[in-house]
């Protein structure tokens, strides 16, 4: 299994007991989605690496109590403190409507109902407080918000999201 091929589930952020049980935050809107898991894939050394899973369960609101197979002491699970847990693209349910992946409209071209093709999204940065559209035209950079109330479509079929936003925003970037 290679990286493309998976999506970003969480990190181990703290051991829960003495016999090797792990708390996952988890990177979902649906934590309930992943209590049920038997595998992932965990991020070595540059390497993801399957471990299987003995229980698991919700614990608090964005944590998941993980008990991997042949992960017994304190020092097994010292070995994995921090590392990244994936999951196969495959196993992620199809959304339908406005709802999607961000993985999944990298590529889509993304086109303003007042401004026309705004440009092609390159990727969707989430690290500060409100998630963007990285969207390229001719060169240049827009950031465009992640926002329910400017997305009017998303089209799986032509590969373009319709956007209608602030007037002024897009022409911001390309003075």
């Amino acid at each position: 299994m290679q990286l493309k091929d998976c999506f970003y589930l969480g990190k181990i952020v703290k051991k829960y007991s003495f016999k090797g049980e792990l708390l996952v935050k988890l990177d979902t809107d649906e934590p309930e989605l992943f209590k049920n898991l038997e595998s992932v894939f965990i991020s070595l050394r540059n390497n993801l690496i399957p471990f299987f899973i003995e229980s698991c369960k919700l614990h608090k609101t964005q944590l998941l109590r993980i008990k991997f197979e042949d992960v017994d002491t304190e020092e097994d699970a010292d070995a994995l403190m921090k590392t990244e847990l994936y999951l196969p693209l495959s196993i992620l349910p199809k959304l339908e409507g406005n709802k999607f992946y961000f993985h999944e409209v990298i590529g889509f071209t993304m086109v303003d109902e007042n401004f026309g093709d705004v440009g092609i999204i390159e990727n969707i940065d989430t690290t500060g407080a409100q998630e963007l559209f990285i969207v390229d035209k001719d060169g240049k950079e827009i950031l465009i918000p992640v926002n329910d109330e400017f997305i009017k479509k998303v089209d799986r079929n032509q590969q373009q999201i319709v956007v209608n936003t602030p007037e002024g925003l897009i022409e911001l970037y390309l003075d």
